[in-house]
């Protein structure tokens, strides 16, 4: 009879939420999900950019095997024929459904969110969507601007709706009509927010006075940082309201007071999506699915705050890469439910006082890539096997690994399991690593060091977080055969999570590192 799944992910979404510790952030729903579900506090992107992002973890493998780095090709074309996670669960009898931003939309899922391979339906996506980039936000000037930071008046908006809110609808839609034919469902729903711009209800903003908003802890370029390894952030120099300022390229740090802003805006983005994913999950409640229903709860990567001197996702600090992560399994992170329970009451904000702490919570270095055989294994379907060392021809297997073993929940605390290793897992000492990569055009920043398209890129940075430490190295890479030279090394970062968290520090210079070299090349 299995489980239903509702696959939640998000647009640039760090873990800034009360439930990840964060002291500032309004998130009363999403936290409200953690303190009945499996939270992950050390979860990683494969590549700090939707697209690359999302194909590898619905395909369930790295970037490297899907050859997707840029925006511009279809795996199943460019590289190999791989199934992806909902099309496992459509062809274990699931009906299938897309809302909102799931798989990047344009060449890179086949101008149909790979559409009828994964899903039973064809894709929703909110009307709203087409006005995400249009000049919709009121400046002091009376006028309309493409602004960066765009509180704005709903009911003034095209449509009088924004994009998220029309797709909670839609998700709402689907749930009742699967409620109705009692077909077993995977629904996934992709919120926009709070991917640029922040564009947002504007009544959100009271949740965040300025003066409660500080900088980043460390607001600055570090000293060792390579240059390779920076990101100028040019799609937020673009914006109206960022371009007015005139910062000099690639270093020039945003003006103090811009910079809370830009926080203030995040901040209040997460506010509004928090709603979103209330009103979502206060639905299922009412559609007596909250006792069959698995919730994932993730984001594709992170979003730099101004840390570093950095803006935007783009790069392979912890800022870009971390996402939050959750599954809410009925019986499993929760004593068995009764149908018809209230799990998840809708809670505002904007009233609602007081945190709530995870049910469960590890801090295992975990990937996203390892969400297929995770889902798999929690629904009960089987598990994808591990793909061998090269697999451009194998449809079916993973690169990652079912996380589902960490769920061992007893007494609400999470044992803390000694498990060992299998073939399938990069483990070191018993401890397992999340790997992230970046491409960069050219050792210094420049205007394409962001998004480099596939034929312009020069040198690939491979980075390796362990619970302890973060190790990346910038390699000679060959795009014609996708081939990264590691006898070339153009710059490296370590930095030590003990002593260093922000990674501030690269002391990859005065450390011998034989030994994590080792380990990035297995």
């Amino acid at each position: 009879d299995g489980m239903n799944v509702l696959f939640i992910i998000v647009d640039d979404l760090r873990p800034v939420l009360g439930c990840y510790g964060d002291k500032l952030v309004k998130s009363p729903n999403i936290d409200q999900l953690a303190s009945q579900s499996m939270v992950f506090s050390n979860a990683y992107a494969q590549q700090a950019l939707c697209a690359p992002s999302r194909v590898s973890f619905l395909t369930g493998r790295r970037p490297d095997t899907t050859r997707l780095y840029d925006f511009y090709s279809y795996w199943r074309v460019h590289a190999g024929n791989y199934s992806t996670m909902p099309q496992y669960f459509k062809e274990n009898g699931y009906m299938t459904l897309s809302v909102g931003k799931v798989f990047h939309p344009g060449v890179s899922s086949n101008y149909s969110d790979d559409y009828p391979y994964s899903w039973s339906i064809p894709p929703f996506h909110p009307s709203a969507e087409k006005y995400e980039n249009d000049k919709t936000c009121r400046g002091k000037d009376g006028k309309l601007h493409a602004n960066l930071v765009c509180p704005v008046n709903v009911t003034e908006m095209p449509g009088g709706t924004l994009p998220d809110i029309q797709s909670t609808e839609e998700a709402i839609h689907l749930l009742n009509v699967m409620k109705t034919t009692r077909q077993k469902f995977f629904l996934a729903v992709g919120y926009h927010k709070p991917h640029i711009p922040l564009r947002y209800p504007q009544e959100f903003l009271k949740l965040y006075p300025l003066e409660n908003i500080t900088l980043a802890p460390d607001p600055w370029v570090p000293k060792k940082l390579p240059s390779v390894a920076y990101n100028p952030w040019m799609d937020i120099r673009q914006r109206d309201d960022v371009e007015a300022l005139n910062v000099s390229f690639p270093y020039g740090p945003l003006p103090d007071d811009f910079q809370r802003r830009i926080r203030q805006s995040y901040y209040a983005a997460v506010s509004y999506l928090d709603v979103q994913v209330g009103l979502l999950l206060s639905a299922l409640d009412d559609a007596g699915l909250s006792n069959n229903t698995i919730v994932v709860f993730t984001a594709d990567h992170g979003w730099s705050l101004g840390e570093h001197g950095e803006w935007a996702k783009y790069s392979n600090f912890d800022v870009a890469t971390r996402v939050p992560l959750m599954f809410y399994v009925p019986g499993i992170t929760t004593s068995p439910v009764r149908q018809g329970t209230r799990v998840f009451p809708y809670l505002d904000p904007f009233s609602h006082i007081g945190g709530s702490v995870p049910q469960g919570q590890s801090k295992k270095v975990v990937e996203l890539v390892s969400l297929f055989p995770t889902l798999a294994e929690l629904a009960g379907l089987q598990v994808p096997p591990a793909c061998p060392e090269v697999s451009f021809g194998v449809v079916l297997c993973t690169e990652g690994r079912s996380i589902a073993h960490y769920f061992h929940i007893s007494e609400g605390k999470v044992e803390q399991g000694k498990e060992g290793c299998d073939g399938t897992e990069r483990c070191f000492n018993e401890e397992p690593v999340a790997l992230s990569q970046y491409p960069r055009p050219a050792d210094t920043p420049q205007w394409n060091s962001d998004k480099p398209r596939l034929k312009d890129i020069r040198i690939m940075g491979y980075s390796m977080r362990a619970i302890d430490y973060r190790y990346t190295l910038w390699v000679q890479f060959d795009p014609s055969n996708f081939s990264a030279n590691f006898k070339n090394v153009h710059a490296g970062e370590l930095y030590m999570m003990d002593n260093d968290p922000n990674q501030d520090y690269n002391i990859y210079n005065n450390t011998s590192h034989g030994w994590f070299f080792k380990k990035i090349i297995d």
